[in-house]
């Protein structure tokens, strides 16, 4: 048996070297951009794990080339595009050289798969502008004083009568909350655990590889998806059902306006279209938007002078109301450098990592061709703490943001071009409001000071980021 072990490895192995030759011999005759492959197979997926997106990025960018570089993650050729004319040369190409791309595990574990390919590949005008409008600036006033309260009930209910809280947990639980009122309604704690529960396992293991074996984060999220996916159908159908029986027509959160909405034929989204949808926005609301909150708490617990900013700023729009009063439109327009300082943050530990596209034809790059089927992807690191935009990049520094802000293309915590993040806005009131209730009752310490942040979905504290509580006056 010992003798056959050799044997029996060189026949695995031939396969893999031969997927390694035919793909070099295919890409001899253009210039590709420069960079590695990595392991056949495993890609790079290994090196980026292990140093984190920025550090990766940042190594790969001096060792191959400041405007892009190839490399192979997630079970794909990819061309990562660097710097600010790489971010606007992208955000400009939609549609024309690139469509929409998702990773197959998040794909898998987030969508409806018989219905995923439609759904990325030919999203109509109706679709898309119709969740802009549901998020743009002017739809989303309305929902202010309700995000001010439910941050009262959130603080009274899991801050007020503890001397340290870890602020990870707390943020993802409010957010989620949030956004189950907002969405579709939901009050009920046991229905939206039915919710939470699967969708941290989904957000665990969305970008995992796609390895589907019992134990792997890739399979738990499948399985998180699955019964996310079938809770969202039952909340869906009843609602549509409540909907035919009430003859409501105005829609009195997002789902009943989803459900609501015709095209030009007069036809309905399906149930399937508004699941996905849902989907979508509880991804962005939920992991991006608790980590930016767990983010600029951790620099107001670190730097006691932008604190202090942060909090003459707030107590003043405090005390211009009445202690039941809420917060409106034309308080959060007053908050300028408590957003400076989210902005800042935003820039130092940006939540989204970047975007993935597909090129749909050959095109040339810096001189380099990238061939149709290879993925691309930008990301917040080849611009965000590089000091060629951004002096002393480590330094926080809200004042960057003042007067007309830093250079176009180098500050994209929400992306560009047509495809920004439409819930923009929707994430800078939810930050800003939940910071206002936060400063305006305590002052924060860190309870681990060198606490390390490692990255899943989006940047994490290690355990969390405990902070102790110094209410005001003691």
């Amino acid at each position: 048996m010992e003798v056959m072990v050799p044997y029996l490895l060189a026949l695995l192995l031939l396969p893999l070297s031969l997927i390694f030759i035919l793909r070099k011999r295919d890409s001899s005759s253009k210039t590709l951009p420069p960079g590695t492959s990595g392991w056949p197979l495993l890609g790079e997926n290994m090196e980026f794990a292990l140093l984190g997106p920025q550090k990766f990025i940042k190594d790969r960018m001096e060792k191959y080339s400041p405007e892009v570089f190839q490399t192979s993650i997630m079970g794909e050729k990819m061309a990562v595009f660097c710097g600010a004319q790489g971010n606007k040369f992208l955000f400009s190409s939609e549609n024309k050289l690139l469509t929409s791309w998702w990773p197959q595990s998040m794909k898998k574990a987030l969508l409806f798969p018989e219905f995923v390919e439609s759904s990325l590949k030919e999203v109509s005008a109706l679709k898309r502008s119709f969740l802009h409008d549901i998020l743009r600036p002017e739809a989303l006033k309305q929902y202010i004083p309700l995000m001010d309260a439910m941050a009262r009930e959130h603080l009274d209910e899991n801050w007020d009568s503890n001397r340290v809280v870890r602020v990870f947990p707390l943020s993802k639980k409010y957010t989620f909350d949030l956004a189950c009122r907002l969405f579709m309604s939901l009050v009920d704690p046991e229905e939206i655990k039915r919710l939470a529960d699967p969708f941290t396992l989904v957000t665990n293991g969305m970008f995992s590889m796609p390895i589907d074996f019992p134990g792997t984060a890739y399979n738990r999220a499948i399985k998180g998806g699955k019964m996310v996916r079938d809770e969202l159908m039952r909340i869906i159908t009843q609602r549509r059902k409540e909907l035919t029986e009430s003859q409501e027509t105005a829609g009195r959160d997002l789902l009943s306006k989803m459900l609501l909405v015709t095209d030009e034929d007069g036809q309905f989204m399906s149930e399937m279209e508004i699941s996905n949808n849902i989907i979508g926005m509880l991804v962005a609301s939920f992991e991006t938007t608790s980590s930016a909150v767990t983010s600029v708490l951790k620099y107001l617990a670190e730097l006691p002078h932008v604190y202090d900013e942060v909090y003459k700023e707030q107590m003043a729009i405090a005390k211009s109301k009445g202690a039941e009063d809420l917060l409106t439109w034309e308080d959060i327009e007053k908050m300028k450098y408590s957003w400076n300082a989210a902005r800042e943050s935003l820039r130092l530990t940006p939540p989204a990592q970047g975007s993935f596209r597909e090129t749909i034809t050959d095109f040339t790059y810096a001189g380099f061709t990238i061939p149709k089927g290879w993925k691309t992807f930008w990301s917040v690191h080849s611009t965000h703490k590089n000091p060629k935009y951004f002096s002393d990049p480590e330094k926080f520094d809200p004042s960057r943001f003042e007067g007309s802000g830093p250079a176009p293309f180098t500050f994209v915590p929400f992306g560009g071009g047509p495809r920004m993040c439409p819930g923009k806005e929707y994430a800078r009131l939810e930050v800003l409001v939940f910071i206002h209730n936060v400063v305006k009752r305590f002052k924060l310490e860190k309870d681990i000071p060198d606490e390390k942040i490692v990255f899943h979905a989006s940047p994490v504290p290690v355990y969390g980021l405990p902070v102790r509580l110094l209410p005001h006056g003691n």
